[in-house]
């Protein structure tokens, strides 16, 4: 549950290791908020940059690599903000002239280090040979979902999206999805790689190219720019900035900080399988070799989000964002059964964020729980109604791929009239326990 990024593989190494457990440390803490089985995490290594990440780090915040030489990877990705935007606008303004409303609200770029390139199946295998993720995809097509309750291992490996940047996973690698904004005409607006690599050719950074990779680079449009895109993922995967884990919900894991009675209460009620169930995609347990947990499983979900009439794109009542299925990736446009699903962000650093879910429909917490807590039991509290009175229920999502909105996850398996899930109480000690999740 919640706003549903990065371990694939370590979901299923983070179930193992509460299994091995006797009970959830929420519930092995005693009321005192003391985590009586403190556990050792392994951290991300703090080294001095190496020449490629200095010039990343120089190239992130330099807005000379946008059209209109105003933006700046940091526009959008502030490092006072977790990565996340620095102001409460649903989409971020970009173009030529930083005017262009933007598609989708920007993801984190924090804790992506351990996220794999997007796969389907239990795990990415190793392998030299690019997957055909449409036949994969079409040998599965009745198994598209995974049950996902908190604490529990799925009974068998489900053959699940899984992994890969952006909302809908296009990006395999922090060097693509550094690499798509630049010419993307309502982000960095540059009409060429050639364009790109002129302004890096002819800027203060020319020497430290040609002494990186030597001084053909600069005539080489191409290598020069992927070269470029590459030292700004490094500097993402070195700088500890994106990610410390220094959150008051690690030191409490190492029995270095106390949990105050309401951060343990929403601590119980994101980890319970029958009331939140948060943990079933965003997983609160550290992996079994100690890896500290990034809550996202790095899976897809189709959440039936209501549409948001506030973004450019959704003026044409025939547009439809289908996440995995399209508009923007195209590879998987064939493999309905996906379409409307979207990727599970880590939510940490969480309320640092002013916007939510991939189409911006909720700006507070308070709002997404309430989502969570009343879709399925009032869903009038949370559609619009159509012409005839009738609650438009999934609306973001054609008629015909709503059935691949989850109904059989907790909070989600209630039906209309049921009691909701969560209390008043429930949902404000989930928002004060997500503050724990803040770095520093």
């Amino acid at each position: 549950m919640l706003l549903g990024v990065a371990c694939a593989c370590s979901c299923l190494t983070s179930y193992a290791f509460l299994n091995q457990a006797t009970r959830p440390q929420s519930e092995a803490a005693d009321d005192s908020g003391i985590n009586p089985h403190p556990v050792h995490l392994k951290l991300p290594q703090a080294n001095p940059l190496s020449a490629v990440a200095q010039l990343g780090k120089s190239l992130f915040f330099d807005p000379m690599l946008s059209g209109s030489g105003r933006q700046s990877c940091a526009s959008c990705h502030s490092p006072a903000y977790g990565y996340n935007p620095p102001n409460a606008l649903t989409v971020q303004k970009g173009g030529k002239d930083l005017h262009q409303a933007g598609y989708r609200p920007p993801l984190s770029l924090a804790y992506l280090y351990r996220q794999l390139p997007f796969s389907i199946g239990p795990d990415a295998a190793d392998n030299d040979v690019a997957p055909d993720l449409n036949a994969i995809a079409s040998s599965v097509r009745g198994d598209s979902r995974a049950t996902k309750q908190a604490g529990v291992a799925p009974a068998a490996p489900a053959m699940v999206a899984q992994g890969g940047l952006f909302w809908d996973g296009r990006a395999d690698s922090l060097q693509r999805q550094a690499y798509l904004p630049l010419l993307n005409p309502v982000e960095m607006a540059n009409s060429s790689i050639d364009e790109v690599a002129h302004k890096l050719a002819n800027s203060r950074y020319r020497p430290s190219f040609t002494q990186l990779f030597g001084p053909g680079i600069v005539n080489d449009p191409e290598q020069l720019v992927s070269e470029a895109m590459f030292a700004i993922g490094r500097f993402q995967i070195e700088d500890p900035s994106f990610h410390p884990f220094t959150s008051k919900y690690d030191a409490w894991l190492q029995g270095q900080a106390q949990l105050t009675p309401a951060e343990l209460r929403g601590l119980r009620v994101f980890n319970d399988p029958k009331k939140g169930n948060c943990a079933g995609c965003h997983i609160s347990q550290p992996s079994r070799d100690g890896l500290p947990p990034l809550f996202t499983d790095t899976q897809y979900e189709a959440l039936g989000v209501p549409r948001n009439a506030t973004l450019v794109l959704n003026r044409d009542p025939h547009y439809y964002d289908l996440g995995i299925c399209g508009p923007f990736r195209k590879d998987l446009a064939q493999q309905t059964q996906y379409c409307g699903m979207f990727l599970t962000p880590t939510l940490r650093n969480v309320d640092k964020r002013a916007v939510f879910f991939h189409n911006g429909a909720y700006h507070t917490l308070k709002q997404v729980l309430d989502f969570y807590n009343l879709r399925s039991v009032a869903p009038a509290k949370i559609y619009p109604h159509d012409a005839n009175g009738k609650v438009d229920i999934y609306n973001d999502v054609p008629a015909a791929y709503q059935s691949n909105v989850d109904t059989t996850d907790a909070p989600f398996d209630r039906h209309v009239g049921d009691p909701p899930p969560l209390t008043s109480q429930d949902i404000q000690d989930i928002i004060t326990f997500l503050h724990t999740l803040d770095d520093g």
